[in-house]
């Protein structure tokens, strides 16, 4: 029978499994979720089901590339201290190696053969039975350009293509892909202190621009200016707006007195040909995440208490 996505993940966050077993267990039990639950308790699957409830924000960040591709992972673990630790480290350095065999995907990153012949993801649930504490591949892309180079960044890095934030950046060219991939480094440190939305205006999300479109007009009319020239007024405030959080339109970092645009048309004398910036990424540890709090005095009443 069809098994869909929706019940591999609902059978995963009830056992802390993983993705491929989930859904062997609903093939296995024609999609009933609590004998699914029953098969893998057998199986001795589910061992990590309660530290798979943990929230896990910390980690790596994990870079790896080659001539023309590049990518980048987070793996997660519960705190900073796991993070610190060589074997971690390892694992999270030797994922991202393995995910620049793959399309970058998180299912196919999960399904490539890790070194020694299981999946990732069987290793990443042997590593959380063995550490005790929860891990988890979060996410993962790739980048990669036909000619060109994909330059690479890490912020805060512990080790080699280990840190705290990410970055890719792809240039295409067909000049010296050595100077564009030392330009698209530089690129990539500006991504990685300024964190642009998107790389061109068109790229940018249309509710964010209605959004701000609206907070524009709202202003401008409180001025009591004809509607002519409240226009001219929210047109001036999207440039800006756009220039704030577009990529190409940003004043570079390494330059301020330039946007990024025209500092690539610059760094065309070096690349020795016309050169594109066709995709970023930037991944910042645990953005996104809730992470657990807790109120520190009242657990310590409670342990009084006891």
């Amino acid at each position: 029978m069809s098994i869909s996505a929706a019940q591999v993940k609902q059978l995963r966050e009830m056992t802390g499994a993983g993705m491929m077993d989930c859904k062997t267990a609903l093939s296995e039990t024609g999609g009933d979720i609590e004998a699914a639950v029953d098969w893998l308790r057998k199986k001795g699957i589910s061992k990590a089901d309660k530290k798979s409830g943990r929230t896990a924000a910390e980690g790596l960040i994990g870079i790896a590339s080659d001539a023309t591709s590049a990518v980048a992972v987070e793996v997660n673990s519960e705190t900073d201290f796991v993070a610190r630790n060589d074997a971690f480290q390892d694992l999270v350095r030797n994922v991202a190696t393995v995910a620049l065999g793959t399309d970058g995907s998180v299912e196919a990153v999960a399904a490539a053969a890790y070194p020694g012949g299981k999946s990732v993801e069987d290793t990443i649930r042997e590593a959380i039975a063995t550490i005790g504490e929860n891990m988890t591949l979060r996410r993962s892309a790739k980048l990669a350009v036909g000619k060109g180079a994909v330059a690479t960044y890490v912020h805060n890095a512990v080790a080699d293509g280990l840190g705290k934030i990410g970055v890719l950046v792809a240039i295409e060219t067909e000049g010296s892909a050595e100077a564009a991939r030392n330009f698209g480094r530089q690129v990539a440190m500006h991504v990685a202190a300024t964190n642009p939305a998107a790389l061109t205006e068109g790229e940018v999300d249309p509710a964010a621009v209605a959004r701000e479109k609206e907070i524009f007009s709202d202003q401008a009319r409180q001025s009591g200016k004809p509607e002519n020239i409240i226009e001219k007024m929210v047109e001036g405030r999207l440039r800006k707006y756009f220039e704030e959080v577009v990529l190409l339109k940003q004043a570079f970092v390494i330059n301020p007195d330039l946007t990024v645009e025209q500092a690539l048309k610059e760094a065309e004398k070096e690349i020795g040909a016309p050169a594109k910036i066709t995709a970023f990424l930037r991944f910042a540890l645990g953005e996104g995440v809730e992470r657990e709090t807790s109120d520190f005095a009242a657990e310590v009443a409670a342990a009084v208490k006891k």
